[in-house]
């Protein structure tokens, strides 16, 4: 048991990797789903996983050995490290516990504290333009009962033409439609859950930008507009000195990520489901080590099952 969950929780550090392979891969839209997928398949098994240690360990509680009616000596005898490694497990818990609660409330504050600044300044309709010299713009996620917004400040407005301002806020809309801010908060709490999901972070945010840019693109006719727009936009915000302060994977921005990246792909053909043997290998290997994380802590609870009826039997004299 205790095996099994040790690999489970080392398949994340294989995982991440190949998931980042593939999504590189895939067309934007079709990568940053399946970046959310793995950061949720494997933070629900690295819980799993630690919850069976946990479980492992109550099952060494005279109490409840009394109470299932388990032999507490053979329980002792047969698993000696279940009690430290179940205080290890509960206290890993504890910690992505107090993680996962540390980043939601930091995402709820973030976005209240900029509905607020917006909401004073809302010029009616989907689009709010705040005052100020940093050039900016972003997608602001709606809430229950309120919208989402596209929020440009006037000094981008007056950076950009009006073929460039089009693009900006097709761009933003996209990410709204889209509700790219879901999976962006998704990525960022399981991340909280295991360190290796950190690294799903970044290439979610780039692939959550390379599927509006494709949006902005489809609206627009002209991928190479769109590319020179986000580069002029892009410029407007680094020459202006904006420094939001914000989490660019959680308020998407036309002007995050790596721009230059993106402006590439853009004057290059659009994106198409790709073939070939590259493909299909990472794309098996990623399967392989996802369903693996996911079984090894299936697997654990299903010994953890079993490990319970033999403490009955020997208690029974079986």
């Amino acid at each position: 048991m205790n095996l099994l969950v040790l690999l489970a929780l080392i398949c994340p550090w294989v995982a991440v990797p190949a998931a980042r392979r593939l999504a590189d891969l895939l067309p934007p839209k079709a990568a940053a789903l399946s970046l959310a997928g793995a950061a949720v398949a494997l933070a629900g098994a690295t819980v799993l996983a630690l919850a069976v240690l946990v479980g492992g360990g109550l099952l060494h509680l005279p109490l409840l050995a009394a109470t299932e009616r388990m032999s507490l000596p053979w329980l002792l005898s047969t698993s000696p490290a279940a009690v430290p490694a179940a205080l290890a497990a509960g206290a890993a818990l504890l910690v992505a516990a107090a993680l996962v609660t540390r980043v939601w409330r930091g995402q709820r504050a973030l976005l209240l504290r900029t509905r607020q600044a917006v909401g004073a300044d809302a010029d009616g309709g989907d689009l709010t333009v705040l005052p100020g010299t940093a050039a900016d713009a972003f997608a602001l996620p709606g809430s229950l009962g309120r919208p989402g917004r596209v929020v440009v400040t006037s000094a981008m407005l007056r950076a950009l033409d009006k073929t460039d301002r089009d693009v900006l806020l097709a761009h933003e809309r996209a990410h709204l439609n889209g509700r790219h801010h879901l999976l962006a908060r998704t990525a960022q709490l399981a991340a909280a859950v295991h360190p290796a999901l950190r690294g799903l972070r970044p290439a979610l945010a780039f692939h959550l930008e390379r599927w509006a840019d494709e949006d902005a693109a489809a609206v627009v006719g002209d991928r190479r507009l769109v590319a020179a727009a986000i580069a002029r936009a892009a410029l407007a915000a680094s020459a202006s000195g904006a420094a939001p302060g914000r989490q660019p994977s959680l308020l998407l921005a036309a002007t995050t990520g790596p721009v230059p990246r993106r402006v590439s792909a853009l004057l290059g053909p659009a994106p198409r489901p790709p073939r070939g043997r590259a493909l299909r290998a990472v794309a098996a290997g990623l399967l392989c080590v996802l369903g693996l994380s996911v079984t090894l802590s299936v697997g654990s609870a299903y010994e953890l099952h079993e490990y319970v009826e033999q403490a009955q039997a020997v208690s029974q004299g079986r």
